[in-house]
């Protein structure tokens, strides 16, 4: 039976050789993948921690859970499911990936383990690039010097000739079609029509160009990264051959200044998948990989869908009412009280 440990070096060496290994590599100056997070909000940092976060390395695994982000609902769905570990990609904080309480507590209860990988894991594979229609011939993880910062530069593949084969390609591999059947069938059972879903309405779309618009090598993005119109200026100067800046996982609108600037510099500019869809484009070959080196082990993917309703139509009857008495005898009607 595998354990912790064999999950730990299966993950190093997929990552090539890329996770924390000893108490030393926690120091951000001696690995160049435990790198620190944080806006200088008071109290909310954190420091990237490729590898296992938090279990016995001995721990027998007999099931992986392969996930974007470790929540609450996480845990509860891998105890309840027989998962002894679940590998992150983005990464894990104190209460915040563990329903408000410290992790020790929650993950004990359960026996679980629970890995990260995050900026350890960019750069690894180019499918991201090729479910997108190019093959990048220059990929970055820290462009401008800035960590975490992507940049892949590509050519498209033969049969992306237009701006709409891109967003053809995306409907088709993501399965936007299940998407919708999905959401309408939802929306039924429901009777709500205010539902709607993250994969539906953060689908692909052109900004700068149209659908019959051609395109031959790409500037690919990722604007929540820190990549800003002056990346772009320069990316430009460094590859006059692009004709287009694609931007995916995080998007912007129209009048962002990378829409403003890719239109000035004469660039076409196009929106792809979303975050909701990287479990599929990073999750899923990690998955593969787990699986591939840990044979014995089963391998599940822990798949997001966020929706949004609107107030009054969430719930029965019965539970609209406790909401309301609820709010209305505990919340609303709630005396602030002074301290003397």
């Amino acid at each position: 039976m595998n354990t912790v440990s064999d999950v730990l070096h299966a993950l190093d060496r997929l990552t090539g050789g890329r996770v924390v290994k000893s108490l030393n590599d926690l120091s951000t100056g001696e690995h160049p993948f435990v790198l620190p997070k944080s806006s200088n909000i008071p109290g909310k940092g954190i420091l990237e921690l490729p590898g296992l976060v938090y279990g016995k390395l001995d721990q027998p695994v007999k099931k992986i859970a392969v996930t974007m982000t470790m929540t609450e609902g996480s845990i509860e769905l891998a105890h309840a499911t027989g998962v002894d570990a679940i590998v992150a990609h983005h990464p894990i904080a104190e209460g915040a990936n563990s329903g408000g309480v410290i992790l020790k507590n929650y993950l004990d209860l359960y026996n679980i383990a629970a890995f990260e990988l995050h900026e350890a894991f960019h750069g690894l594979h180019p499918g991201i690039s090729l479910l997108h229609g190019h093959e990048a011939y220059r990929k970055e993880i820290s462009y401008g010097g800035l960590e975490g910062n992507i940049l892949f530069v590509g050519k498209t593949i033969p049969e992306v000739k237009v701006l709409g084969d891109i967003l053809t390609r995306l409907e088709n591999l993501m399965k936007i079609d299940q998407e919708e059947h999905l959401l309408m069938v939802e929306k039924d059972i429901r009777s709500s029509q205010s539902l709607t879903e993250t994969s539906i309405v953060t689908r692909g779309h052109i900004l700068n160009g149209d659908e019959t618009t051609s395109v031959n090598n790409i500037i690919h993005i990722f604007p929540h990264t820190g990549f800003t119109a002056e990346h772009l200026r320069k990316a430009y100067e460094e590859h006059p051959e692009a004709d287009t800046v694609l931007a995916s996982i995080s998007r912007v609108d129209s009048d962002h200044e990378l829409v403003q600037t890719a239109n000035e510099l004469g660039l076409n500019f196009i929106v792809g998948n979303s975050h909701v869809l990287e479990i599929l484009e990073n999750g899923l070959p990690l998955a593969y990989a787990l699986n591939t080196l840990l044979p014995d082990t089963e391998v599940v993917i822990f798949r997001e869908r966020i929706t949004s309703m609107a107030l009054q139509e969430v719930g029965g009857e019965a539970l609209q009412k406790y909401a309301e008495e609820m709010s209305e005898n505990f919340l609303v009607k709630k005396q602030v009280t002074k301290s003397s």
